[in-house]
């Protein structure tokens, strides 16, 4: 994905292969009911009305995505990967409707570990997915289903989990991409919590460019969520990326030495970085706590009292992990935080040297045959390198390093702090050859989005605040096509018009400014605008159509239109209003 380029209909169709929009959601249907490996979905949603939802006028339109079953999905049964704790979600979770909303197409719900217990993907009464580079290793988990479904191609995006290295370790061992965000940047309103202090949903997708994009839609504040936190504005440009890689030492004893090797020559190759060998005994020590300490606990306040009940499909592994929470004491968890506090002062001082750091996803790969002699001592092994991420709030984003000797998948992971995100979405399309070296540029200019606004957002104007304060820049004035209409809403506070798009008697070209907002503050931005007004496609006189805002046709009922005054400067100063010059 070249830097600078906003996200417009020609920009997704290159990202998502083609523009025939409900074409593409009918092959994505077909591809799974023709493919033979029944335990990658857990349900499917119905082709016809998938089909018939594609709507032309959103910004995804065509895109298809896939949501692990323990994320609810409206009109399909979340299950969380035990069919006897099956409940029908009466709304989808925040998350999903955030892709809905944007034009996407759910089509099924994917299988996991059961209650997003396990890394294996083997820990579920619906069968283990195959993993899609070879059938003898396991799928990764726990988001197995959602991984394998993008790795063959099914879906575009697909939705997962991530507490232990769920959104990564599944995006290793099937190469593929794993996002796995700051904590709270996504909502999990919606989602059957694991450990609900540390879960994140993740994003999985063929290239990092598409899993970023998941992610701007995926992304902003829920106050109806309480693990969900506001953003925080992205780091600033930087000329040089400081790499942290860790010390030999400090490696896995089990590590594929040489695809590790291979892949941090990979690293050092890139113009623009430096790589620094660093400690990280404070991080491995930190993941050691997950499972040691109380946050078992946790899991059993989700669903342990279901499975003290001994449903006769629950996963035998799983369900003697969660119950052993039970047995740790409010003392036991005080402890554990006291501890965690201290090796957090220590895992931080690591930023004092570097920007961000780059792990193996894990130490290689686990076959079948290995995780069913061992199934705790091999899923432990698997999570060497991603269970502290979430304990230290950090983020996270796994992709593909150099394969091992035998043609086995190998990955890699770039940690930053907190909403850091950005800044590990650039390296990584770096790192996997997504920017060309040509075109590459000091860090943090990832990419843009146009945006198109009429009225409180205009220079001068009492909102112009939201875009500069998040790194927007004025491009340029213009005019939109002669057939809007623009309406005065009514109601308390800053007052705000309406465009809508009305061929006919009346309407006529509109005043308005194009903005270029980082596309990393897209979320956020789109999280201020309120119902009946929303983001979509206008058209300009100059005959492109980037995102801008846009209204309801039921906005208009009781507004006042305004088109006449030819927009919204124009209107102000007919009612008195002092009208800064431009």
């Amino acid at each position: 994905m070249t830097t600078d380029t906003p996200i417009t209909t020609d920009r997704l169709n290159e990202l998502i292969g083609t523009n025939n929009s409900t074409a593409r959601v009918a092959n994505a249907f077909a591809r799974i009911r023709d493919l033979d490996d029944p335990a990658i979905f857990i349900e499917t949603a119905d082709p016809q009305a998938g089909v018939r939802s594609v709507d032309e006028a959103l910004p995804m339109a065509g895109l298809t995505f896939a949501a692990k079953n323990n994320i609810d999905v409206e009109g399909l049964a979340t299950t969380a990967g035990c069919p006897s704790y099956a409940y029908a979600p009466e709304r989808s979770a925040a998350v999903v409707q955030r892709l809905t909303d944007a034009g996407a197409t759910c089509v099924g719900a994917t299988n996991l570990d059961q209650f997003a217990t396990g890394l294996v993907g083997t820990r579920s009464p619906y069968g283990v997915p195959r993993n899609a580079v070879d059938a003898r290793l396991v799928p990764g988990g726990s988001s197995a289903g959602s991984a394998v479904a993008v790795a063959r191609g099914l879906v575009d995006i697909a939705l997962g989990t991530d507490t232990a290295g769920s959104g990564r370790v599944p995006a290793a061992q099937n190469r593929i991409i794993g996002i796995k965000p700051t904590r709270g940047r996504i909502s999990a309103r919606g989602v059957v919590p694991a450990v609900a202090s540390l879960d994140c949903v993740s994003i999985f997708a063929s290239s990092v460019g598409l899993a970023a994009l998941g992610l701007d839609v995926c992304s902003g504040f829920d106050e109806r969520d309480p693990w969900s936190r506001p953003a925080e504005h992205p780091p600033m440009v930087m000329p040089t990326l400081s790499v942290g890689v860790p010390r030999d030492p400090e490696l896995a004893t089990e590590l594929d030495e040489a695809a590790w090797v291979a892949s941090v020559d990979r690293l050092r190759a890139l113009p623009f970085v430096e790589v620094v060998e660093v400690g990280i005994d404070a991080l491995i020590e930190t993941g050691l706590m997950l499972y040691e300490g109380p946050w078992v606990a946790e899991r059993y306040a989700a669903v342990g009292r279901f499975l003290d009940a001994e449903p006769h499909d629950a996963d035998p592994t799983v369900s003697s992990i969660v119950r052993s929470g039970a047995a740790f004491t409010a003392a036991d968890a005080y402890r554990a935080d006291y501890r965690l506090q201290g090796l957090r002062r220590d895992a931080d001082t690591l930023w004092d040297s570097i920007d961000v750091l780059m792990v193996p996803t894990t130490p290689g790969v686990a076959t079948l045959d290995e995780v069913s002699a061992d199934p705790v001592g091999r899923n432990s092994a698997l999570g060497h390198y991603t269970n502290w991420v979430n304990l230290l709030d950090q983020s996270a984003v796994a992709v593909p390093g150099v394969d091992r000797a035998d043609g086995w998948p190998f990955g890699v992971t770039f940690v930053g702090q907190a909403w850091a995100d950005e800044t590990l979405i650039d390296i990584a399309q770096r790192y996997t050859g997504e920017v060309s070296l040509v075109d590459q540029q000091p860090f943090g200019g990832r990419g843009h989005v146009d945006i198109v606004v009429v009225g409180a957002h205009l220079r001068g104007q009492p909102l112009n605040w939201q875009l500069t304060d998040h790194g927007g820049r004025f491009v340029s004035a213009g005019f939109t096509t002669d057939d809007y209409r623009l309406y005065a809403l009514g109601g308390p506070g800053i007052a705000k018009p309406a465009l809508v798009r009305v061929p006919g008697d009346g309407s006529q070209a509109i005043e308005v400014e194009t903005w270029r907002l980082p596309i990393a503050a897209l979320g956020t931005f789109a999280s201020y605008i309120p119902a009946p007004l929303g983001l979509g496609r206008v058209q300009l006189a100059d005959g492109t159509s980037p995102t801008g805002f846009i209204a309801e046709a039921i906005a208009t009922a009781d507004a006042i239109d305004v088109t006449a005054h030819g927009g919204w400067r124009n209107y102000l100063r007919s009612t008195g209003v002092d009208v800064p010059a431009i």
